[in-house]
């Protein structure tokens, strides 16, 4: 483990919109920051602005919502048509009480609304539009690691990250959607303790402890940072991802 990192918000990406190139916007954001790749950095690439690249919009005049999503969104105090899209991206309700829905989305991950919001997304017309979880973050990240080696000659790991409430805990933090270019999940078990010990239990979640320290400098308002390069993790460059870091539903004592 490293005893010093760097992490270095990308300045002035600008808004991104559908079909944007986003090793275009990176590599200029990493040229502005007074910076050049290196091999074995990590770039971590808030979710929002992989959704927007890939047009991932949804206007809610457009959802007719079903008899389901109309009782939930009574139980939950919510637009029955966000209630439709959460449903329609997800595998399973977990939880639900006025205020919060909790489900398990198709990719696996357990967390409030299928991850759909419209904090920082420009409104349409009337306002009534939001955004969707990318498709397959884990493909994003690949391609995007491939076109920057191809492009830059480094090799880079990728991480798509976004910020969720945890149980047990308050506040949210960043967790890894989508990983490319690193082991995202460390098994120390059998190493030794300070006095020789095996270590029985630890498995590191590196994955997600990348994207929670580059979500300090993302914030989470207005400050348009949503690309955040770190230096100096010696990592592997196995091809691990995101959906290792997704506890198995028999392992999750909350299912």
């Amino acid at each position: 483990m490293p005893n010093r990192l760097s992490l270095i918000a990308l300045p002035d990406i600008p808004l991104v919109e559908p079909d944007d190139n986003l090793c275009d916007l990176i590599g200029r954001g990493v040229a502005r920051a007074g910076e050049e790749l290196q091999d074995g950095d990590v770039l971590v690439i808030a979710q929002k602005i992989v959704s927007k690249a890939e047009g991932r919009y949804a206007d809610l005049d457009a959802v007719e919502p079903s008899a389901e999503a109309v009782e939930l969104g009574v139980a939950t105090d919510k637009d029955p048509r966000l209630v439709e899209l959460i449903l329609s991206e997800s595998n399973e309700v977990l939880r639900h009480r006025p205020g919060v829905l909790i489900v398990a989305h198709r990719l696996g991950f357990v967390l409030a609304n299928a991850g759909i919001d419209s904090s920082n997304v420009a409104p349409n017309n009337d306002g009534q539009r939001v955004l969707l979880l990318p498709l397959d973050p884990d493909s994003t990240c690949t391609k995007l690691r491939t076109e920057i080696l191809a492009r830059y000659g480094k090799s880079v790991a990728i991480i798509i990250n976004d910020s969720v409430g945890r149980a047990w805990r308050v506040g949210t933090v960043g967790i890894a959607l989508g990983a490319s270019g690193l082991e995202s999940v460390l098994d120390l078990r059998g190493q030794e303790d300070l006095y020789g010990r095996p270590l029985m239990v630890s498995i590191v979640g590196m994955g997600d402890e990348l994207a929670a320290a580059a979500s300090i400098v993302q914030g989470q308002g207005d400050e348009g940072l949503p690309v955040v390069l770190v230096r100096g993790l010696e990592h592997s460059t196995e091809q691990g991802n995101g959906s290792t870091l997704v506890r198995d539903e028999a392992e999750d004592l909350f299912r």
